[in-house]
């Protein structure tokens, strides 16, 4: 991965799905997971990102972001989400509801925790 950024064959495919966080999901150890969050230009005026600390209790790093001044064009995000497994799967269940397009980075072992 070039500076921390997902890298392109592992966002080949975008997953309509929950992706597989690993590990047992009430496992209260944290972990961690990286995702590509496309946000349509619809959802611009939408706390999307906001929401994952607020409502689903995650930290969230902004690895990288690409996001038009004038909101004219879809916007990417890459992230790294960190919490439980509950949480992550809760907000991948989020973004699906919302129908919002997601690439999830299956290049590291998800279920060791931190």
């Amino acid at each position: 991965m070039a500076n921390g950024s997902l890298s392109e064959e592992s966002l080949a495919t975008p997953q309509q799905t929950v992706a597989s966080v690993g590990g047992d999901e009430d496992d209260p150890r944290p972990t961690h997971t990286r995702i590509r969050l496309r946000i349509p230009k619809n959802y611009h005026d939408e706390p999307v990102i906001s929401r994952l600390i607020s409502h689903y209790g995650l930290t969230v790093n902004i690895t990288a972001a690409l996001l038009g001044a004038n909101a004219r064009d879809d916007g990417w995000f890459d992230l790294d989400l960190h919490g439980t497994n509950q949480q992550i799967r809760s907000a991948l269940l989020y973004f699906n509801e919302l129908d919002l397009e997601t690439w999830h980075d299956d290049t590291e072992d998800q279920s060791d925790g931190w």
